[in-house]
């Protein structure tokens, strides 16, 4: 294939790309052309500095939209959240306009987040659900959705809703591992919040496996089949990292260090893969531990 990717330097769309180099070529869209081109040096990578025209666009089999502003990199302030909305919906408008004008349109595969379903209890949660209730983050991602799937009438549409990609040197996993390295680690809040995880590696597999199969569209979860509680999450990582689990992050500290966003830490979702699995999908690591153990 031919695959256009927005967001194609960050840590799904790189690993995305270096997995399949042999398989696809890729251009990707940046606003740091120079840089980008440096990371994918060696790699079969176009790196260009704005979207295509919808005439050129015919000549991509797919476009895999994955850029956004890091979710959890920076305090939601006012300016932060106008920021993480502009980041994702006008790239993806931009790309809907081209797209309904393109004489022979791609394939979309667009950006989404299991926060489109506002906080849960320990029920699983397939696509079928909806929002429980309307938070910031649930209002992030359905805007970010209805912008791509205007055009699922011109094409076939995806929104992947991902959940906590685990990777052994960038995203999530590091940041929560460097507590347990000093002895400090253990569960946020009341622990028993769920956790919808999926190694990089099933994630990369999974998007792969979605352009192939023509069946899949709409919503689809990305995640692996055995979420977890966060105090489960916690005492696995101990365990992998060979340290003590003995601490907690009480609620109240980590509304006070950062603010709304704390949410994303002290409520989740049981996030289940039904649509992949229904599709035959196999994943690699479907238990926590398998996957800790391999990153780690």
């Amino acid at each position: 294939m031919n695959i256009l990717i927005t967001g194609g330097s960050g840590l799904i769309g790189s690993r995305f790309i270096r997995y399949f180099s042999q398989q696809h070529s890729f251009t990707v869209t940046t606003r740091s052309v120079e840089r980008v081109k440096q990371q994918f040096r060696g790699c079969n990578v176009d790196v260009v500095g704005e979207l295509p025209t919808a005439e050129a666009l015919a000549s991509f089999d797919a476009v895999i939209n994955l850029q956004g502003a890091g979710i959890a990199d920076k305090r939601w302030s006012a300016e932060r959240k106008q920021q993480l909305q502009n980041s994702r919906w006008q790239v993806t408008e931009e790309l809907v306009q081209r797209i309904r004008a393109c004489p022979a349109p791609p394939i979309l595969l667009s950006g989404s987040a299991i926060g489109v379903y506002g906080p849960r209890n320990s029920e699983p949660v397939d696509e079928s659900a909806t929002a429980n209730r309307h938070d910031f983050a649930v209002e992030l991602c359905e805007q970010w959705e209805s912008i791509a799937l205007q055009v699922k009438e011109h094409t076939r549409v995806v929104c992947l809703r991902t959940g906590v990609v685990l990777d052994s040197s960038q995203g999530a996993l590091p940041r929560m591992s460097l507590p347990y390295k000093f002895g400090l680690g253990g569960p946020m809040g009341s622990g028993e919040q769920m956790m919808s995880w999926i190694h990089i590696e099933d994630m990369i597999r999974a998007i792969e496996f979605i352009l192939q199969d023509d069946s899949i569209s709409g919503p689809v979860n990305l995640t692996a089949p055995n979420p977890t509680t966060n105090k489960q999450f916690s005492q696995t990582l101990a365990k992998t990292l060979h340290r003590p689990h003995v601490l907690f992050v009480p609620a109240f500290a980590l509304k006070l260090m950062l603010g709304e966003m704390a949410s994303m830490l002290l409520e989740g979702q049981a996030v289940v893969p039904k649509k992949l699995e229904q599709a035959g999908f196999n994943f690699n690591f479907p238990q926590l531990q398998d996957a800790l153990s391999d990153l780690l």
